[in-house]
C-alpha cells in the first residue's frame, strides 16, 4: 500500500499543480521509482491511497507500472484520514490472509522489501518498521530498540535534544492484518502517533535496519539534493551514461527533445526535462528544470527549481533556493534574489531583491 494523499505544503508553489509523488527525480516521477522498486522485489499488486486530485494527476501522467496491478482508495474530501485511516479504509482490498507492506509515497528509499518481510515473519511482529540513521532525527518518528530489534519506544517528532536515538522511521513498514483492530474506521488516525506507540508498549513493534539510500524530498533544498545524489549514484553504477557534449559539465541528465544553444554551459548537477529549450550563452548548474521550459539567451540559473512550461526571459538571473512554479513568465533583465518563490502562471516584470513569495 502506497500512502500518497498528502498535500506537500513545504514544496509549494510547485506542489500547487502536482502531487509530491509525481515530482520528477532524474526526469522520472517519484512514483515510477517506487513502482520499479516494488516490482524488482516481486511484489505484484499495489493499492494507492490518494485524494481525488492526486488520483486524477496519476491517471493523467500514467507512470510505467512495471507489471504491477494498481488499485485506488480515495480519502473522503472533508475528512482526510491521516496515515493510518487509509490503511483501515483499504481493509477489504488488502484482506486478512498475509502481512502487507505500507510505504509513504513521498520519499525516495532503496529498500529490500524481501528482507523486511522476512524479518517481520521471523519475529512474529504485528508491525515491523524499516529504520535508518540520520543526523537530525527530530523531524521524524524515532525508534528506541531493545533485545535486538524490538522497539521499546516510538516517539513521533520529538523535541530538539529529546530524541533517544538517531534511528528513524524510513516510511516503510510491514503490517500483519491484526493491525486493523487498532485503527478506527472512517476517522482520521496517525499510525505514528496513535498506533506505533501502543504496539511498542505491547511488545509487538519491531525494527529492521536498512542501509540503502534514503532521501526525504519534503523541502526544495532536499529535493535538489536528492536529484544530485541519485544522479551521482546512477553514473557510478553505469546506469546513466555521462554526457560528453561540449555544452555540458558532468554530471547532468538531459531528457528527450532538449535543445541547447551556442556558448551555453549545462552543469554540473543540472537536470533538464523533456523538450526544454535553452538559448545562447546560458549557464545552468545545481538546478532541476521541469519539462517544456523555455530559457532565453544570457540567463544564469544556479541552485533553483524551474516548473513546467515556465519562460525565463533574456539576461535573467535566478539564484540559489528560488522556486519558480509551472507556467510562470520571468521577463527580460530580471534578477531574483535567493530563496524567492513564484506561484503558478504569474508574471514577474521587475527585479526582486528581498525573499518573498509572489502568488
Amino acid at each position: 500500500m502506497i500512502l500518497a494523499g498528502g498535500f506537500a505544503t513545504r514544496l509549494r508553489p510547485l506542489s500547487c499543480s502536482r502531487p509530491k509523488t509525481l515530482f520528477p527525480i532524474i526526469n522520472k516521477p517519484l512514483l515510477q521509482w517506487i513502482f520499479e522498486g516494488l516490482a524488482t522485489n516481486e511484489i505484484k499488486e499495489a493499492v494507492l491511497a490518494v485524494n481525488a486530485l492526486t488520483q486524477f494527476h496519476i491517471k493523467q501522467q500514467k507512470p510505467p507500472r512495471y507489471g504491477l496491478k494498481i488499485k485506488y482508495t480515495i480519502d473522503p474530501p472533508k475528512t482526510p484520514l491521516g496515515t493510518a485511516g487509509p490503511i483501515k479504509n483499504a481493509e477489504k482490498i488488502i484482506g486478512h490472509e498475509e502481512p502487507f507492506v505500507v510505504l509513504n509515497g513521498d520519499i525516495f528509499a532503496d529498500i529490500n522489501y524481501k528482507q523486511l518481510i522476512d524479518t517481520h515473519i521471523k519475529t512474529d511482529a504485528l508491525a515491523t518498521i524499516a529504520l535508518c540513521k540520520v543526523d537530525d532525527p527530530c523531524r521524524y518518528g524515532v525508534a528506541e530498540l531493545e533485545n535486538g530489534n524490538r522497539i521499546k519506544n516510538f516517539i513521533e517528532k520529538p523535541a530538539k535534544g529529546q530524541a533517544p536515538t538517531n534511528l528513524i522511521n524510513a516510511g516503510v513498514y510491514v503490517l500483519s492484518p491484526k493491525v486493523f483492530d487498532y485503527i478506527p474506521k472512517g476517522k482520521q488516525c496517525s499510525i505514528e502517533r496513535e498506533v506505533f506507540p501502543v504496539l511498542a508498549k505491547e511488545h509487538k513493534l519491531f525494527g529492521h535496519m536498512t542501509d540503502g539510500l534514503w532521501m526525504d524530498i519534503g523541502k526544495p533544498e532536499e529535493y535538489i539534493l536528492t536529484n544530485k545524489i541519485i544522479l551521482d549514484n546512477l553514473i557510478m553504477a553505469n546506469k546513466l551514461k555521462p554526457l560528453k557534449k561540449s555544452e555540458t559539465k558532468s554530471p547532468v541528465a538531459i531528457d528527450k527533445g532538449v535543445v541547447i544553444g551556442k556558448k551555453t554551459v549545462v552543469g554540473p548537477y543540472a537536470i533538464l526535462g523533456k523538450n526544454v529549450i535553452v538559448g545562447d550563452n546560458v549557464q545552468i548548474r545545481n538546478s532541476v528544470i521541469f519539462p517544456d521550459v523555455k530559457i532565453c539567451d544570457n540567463v544564469t540559473i544556479d541552485g533553483a527549481i524551474i516548473g513546467e512550461g515556465a519562460i525565463i526571459g533574456k539576461n535573467a538571473q535566478i539564484n540559489k533556493g528560488c522556486v519558480i512554479a509551472d507556467q510562470v513568465k520571468i521577463k527580460d533583465n530580471i534578477n531574483l534574489t535567493e530563496d524567492f518563490a513564484v506561484c503558478p502562471a504569474k508574471e514577474i516584470s521587475e527585479t526582486i531583491l528581498k525573499r518573498n513569495i509572489i502568488c
